[in-house]
């Protein structure tokens, strides 16, 4: 691959881009904004936390999930779910329960601190593209976003990411 070095030409800036650059370019953007958030949240008293922490407590979800819905969620094996489940009930992020509907069954649900992860990194994502805003224009942000709704699959807001970088 080609490297970049320090400010491109005014003409490359018309020119097209070589095909590799442009899954480069989007996962850096992807990767901007996940680390600024997790900045954000360990300064707000979540250090711990990882991104593929996020995308668990996103499969565990504000009513609960037994271990094999979240491993289903994640993409991921009933044993690799039960020890990201461990670890994040060390870390105090969830905590197991029965379920009400099954007593054969032990439902992981959000601690209180795990929701409050949660609603930090809702509103993180919303400051983090106001700062896209502020950079690039809301006509350009919202361009971009109607431009990957057009070009990614129905699908796209899957939690197994962490699996596929893995798999």
């Amino acid at each position: 691959m080609a490297e970049r070095g320090g400010a491109a030409p005014a003409q490359a800036a018309e020119a097209p881009g070589a095909g590799f650059e442009l899954p480069l370019l989007l996962f850096a953007g992807f990767r901007s904004v996940i680390d600024a958030l997790h900045r954000e949240l360990a300064e707000q008293g979540h250090p711990d936390m990882r991104p593929a922490y996020g995308y668990a407590l996103q499969a565990v979800g504000w009513d609960g999930s037994t271990a094999s819905e979240i491993g289903r969620r994640l993409g991921v094996s009933k044993q690799a779910a039960g020890k990201t489940v461990e670890k994040l009930e060390a870390l105090g992020y969830v905590e197991r329960v029965d379920d009400p509907h099954d007593g054969r069954r032990k439902l992981v649900r959000l601690s209180p601190r795990g929701a409050d992860v949660l609603a930090r990194s809702a509103e993180g994502f919303d400051r983090l593209r106001a700062e896209w805003v502020r950079a690039l224009g809301a006509e350009r942000v919202r361009a971009l976003e109607s431009d990957l709704r057009t070009m990614v699959p129905a699908d796209t807001f899957r939690l197994d990411v962490a699996a596929w970088f893995n798999g």
